[in-house]
């Protein structure tokens, strides 16, 4: 892929820096970084953004203006998400036994795939945390983001972002549960098992009357469901594309008329305070601008990383969505993909087809035959239309030929599952986390995360994944 220019390597320095401060400075400067974390971010975001404006072609400016219209999608959804979800108070039995959370943890996972990893993960973690106030540890905060904050996500494009951007490209709403189900219950199961043990020994050693407040005299309740309207609005602007900004416009006025409708018993019944929510702005906003070099690398070099097996994909574009955002590093992946294996002859055979309704299928070559037939199946408007978008054919290549869907498969899998490594691999991980701290819930450290919780729990499941369905 030809960007038009080819970022310095130095450049992906205050990437690394920004990355290094959040994981250390907590952990040995916790005083010092609560208050000069906004400066952090924006001094080396603004070093990346100078340099994207001032010392490369014009054609970085481009780069620099898509990178900001993802910003401003990014908060907007979680933003509005955390406002709404935050009028919205589910009173929760203290019958938090081991069973019973298994069974909470389940339920989100699928109701992930329905409000997003976002939207499920600020409805889901107040209660969560209320529900396990007795014995609440790290290992609750972490096997929440772990399932609900991220692998639940992986069935629609609602569940998560680059699965939304897949569905963009021509990826049928219903092709990633039809496809990625089976690797789904897989992970689920997994971390669902290791979380019981985990928290069985956690209840176990409990004294017994912190054991015998598991099942006090709560009542299940929902106040606030007038933001259920709220809810609905932002998820259904989700699908808004043009104009420009009127999706995140609505996310907006959803999120205000939520704060302001709202009853102050609620707000205050789930402590609910804008703190976490600007945590993750202001850090966000250095990501998305230093993390703009290492996703020019990608682009540019991702086809020459390796075999390109689904199993290098399942592992490369999930390795690196653990630290850089996984919406845009499922497009560089797939990107590599349509790169690598796609012709320019194909594209323009299956145009043909389109354009001709399919006259001559049967002289067309075969994997030009399997792409037209693919987008007749999933897109029949487009081919009664007799107009498809090279994107539109690009992504009906893949899905129409056997031998390659598997790679769409396996970066749809890894861009979703490996989010959860990191506090900063997906969106509401930092959120989840700041509203733990806020509740003075002991979380780990950046380090701690990674090291106490996603090698010892998440990598084995991601390992286990891999040996079934993308080894080969």
């Amino acid at each position: 892929m030809n960007l038009g220019y080819v970022p310095s390597p130095w450049m992906v320095v205050p990437f690394g820096l920004l990355l290094a401060t959040i994981a250390l400075a907590p952990l040995f400067l916790p005083n010092w970084w609560s208050r000069r974390y906004p400066i952090v971010s924006y001094v080396l975001g603004g070093i990346t953004l100078g340099y994207y404006l001032f010392f490369l072609p014009r054609e970085a400016r481009q780069t620099v203006l898509d990178a900001g219209h993802e910003y401003i999608s990014f908060i907007s959804l979680i933003g509005a998400l955390f406002v709404v979800s935050g009028g919205i108070h589910i009173g929760v039995k203290g019958e938090a036994t081991p069973g019973v959370n298994v069974v909470f943890l389940a339920l989100g996972a699928l109701i992930a795939n329905l409000l997003g990893t976002t939207g499920a993960s600020m409805l889901l973690i107040r209660p969560w945390l209320r529900m396990n106030k007795y014995r609440v540890t790290s290992h609750h905060i972490v096997f929440f983001i772990f399932i609900i904050s991220n692998v639940g996500g992986c069935l629609t494009p609602i569940g998560d972002p680059p699965l939304f951007l897949g569905y963009l490209k021509g990826v049928p709403f219903w092709w990633v549960a039809k496809h990625c189900w089976q690797a789904w219950a897989v992970g689920l199961l997994v971390l669902l098992v290791m979380f019981y043990a985990v928290d069985s020994l956690n209840f176990r050693q409990a004294p017994k009357a912190v054991r015998e407040q598991q099942t006090g005299h709560e009542q299940w309740r929902f106040d606030g469901l007038v933001n259920l309207i709220f809810l609905a609005i932002v998820l259904g602007s989700v699908f808004i594309e043009k104009p420009v900004f009127l999706r995140e416009a609505l996310m907006l006025g959803a999120a205000l008329g939520s704060y302001f409708t709202t009853s102050k018993t609620v707000h205050h019944a789930n402590h609910f305070n804008l703190h976490p929510i600007r945590e993750v702005a202001i850090l966000f906003v250095g990501i998305f601008c230093t993390m703009m070099p290492a996703l020019d690398w990608l682009q540019l070099n991702a086809s020459r990383l390796g075999v390109p097996t689904a199993g290098f994909y399942y592992w490369g574009s999930g390795l690196l969505s653990s630290f850089l955002d996984n919406a845009p590093t499922y497009l560089s992946f797939l990107n590599a993909v349509i790169g690598t294996f796609i012709q320019q002859d194909v594209i323009e055979q299956v145009r043909t087809l389109v354009e001709t309704g399919g006259a001559d299928l049967a002289a067309a070559a075969e994997p030009a035959r399997n792409a037209f037939l693919a987008l007749q199946e999933h897109h029949p408007r487009l081919v009664a239309a007799h107009f498809a978008t090279d994107e539109q054919i690009e992504t009906a290549f893949l899905l129409g030929n056997a031998a390659y869907h598997q790679h769409l498969v396996a970066i749809s899998v890894g861009a979703v599952f490996f989010g959860a490594n990191t506090y900063i691999g997906n969106g509401p991980n930092f959120m989840v986390k700041s509203i733990a701290d806020q509740a003075r819930v002991r979380t780990p450290s950046f380090l701690g995360y990674i090291f106490k919780f996603s090698l010892p729990f998440m990598f084995p499941m991601l390992a286990i994944v891999w040996w079934m369905f993308f080894r080969r």
